[in-house]
């Protein structure tokens, strides 16, 4: 089956131009592998795409009710530098930004939801420009200074660095019976995008690292998910 130029050179740019023959122009739907891999590609651009508004409603409940009571700010510094790390190392490493683009953009809103933590949480603003120019520096340096193999050591890092990040988050809720201005939106988002995010790096990438790494951020996504369950409609108690 022949397509046009239009729709035909963007499906050859995403799924190969061996299996957009096989499953566009021979429509063999017996090639699992191909099939495998255009299903990943199809999900990569997804959690890229969705990670790119995935916290826009956080923010939006911030400033809507004017409190981030019930955030953790260590959860988002660790978050923070985990991903800034995660991200560079994929960078590095070359691998197609349908398995890591959407770590861009959720550093990226990441650092304005810690930027009104500080803001509502009344802190210095010493201490947030501090934060972001300290967040800046790294980033440079791990994308044109530290050596590829201090990175890779630094990735592996990561692995439970990110998973603590969540530990203060699920705390404060347990805490506080309730996942105060926490975005519903968000969190079942962030557990479908890393659930996925687990089936496209074992169908597009060698790299047990990052596949262990997935599998315990899907985890302990899906133990926030349940949070959010169990506390539904419950008022914020407490502060961080």
């Amino acid at each position: 089956m022949q397509l046009p130029a239009i729709i035909r050179e963007p499906a050859v740019a995403l799924v190969g131009e061996t299996c957009y023959f096989s499953l566009v122009e021979n429509l063999n739907l017996t090639d699992v592998d191909c099939i495998k891999y255009a299903i990943s590609k199809g999900l990569g651009l997804g959690i890229v795409l969705g990670g790119s508004i995935v916290k826009v409603p956080q923010i939006l409940t911030i400033l809507k009710n004017q409190s981030a009571a019930g955030l953790s700010l260590t959860s988002y510094l660790m978050e923070t530098l985990s991903y800034f790390i995660t991200l560079s190392y994929n960078l590095r490493q070359g691998n197609p930004f349908s398995t890591f683009g959407e770590i861009m953009f959720i550093s990226l809103q990441n650092v304005i939801i810690t930027n009104l933590i500080f803001y509502f949480g009344r802190r210095q603003y010493g201490m947030m420009l501090g934060t972001i120019a300290t967040l800046a520096s790294l980033f440079y340096c791990l994308n044109h200074i530290i050596p590829p193999v201090f990175l890779s050591s630094l990735y592996a890092v990561t692995i439970p660095l990110s998973l603590a990040s969540k530990v203060p988050q699920i705390y404060v809720n347990f805490k506080n019976k309730s996942t105060g201005q926490l975005s519903v939106f968000t969190v079942v988002n962030y557990f479908a995008g890393s659930a996925a995010r687990v089936f496209t790096t074992m169908t597009e990438l060698d790299d047990p690292l990052m596949l262990f790494g997935n599998m315990l951020a899907a985890a302990f996504n899906a133990i926030l998910v349940l949070q959010v369950v169990l506390y539904w409609n419950q008022k914020t108690l407490k502060k961080d």
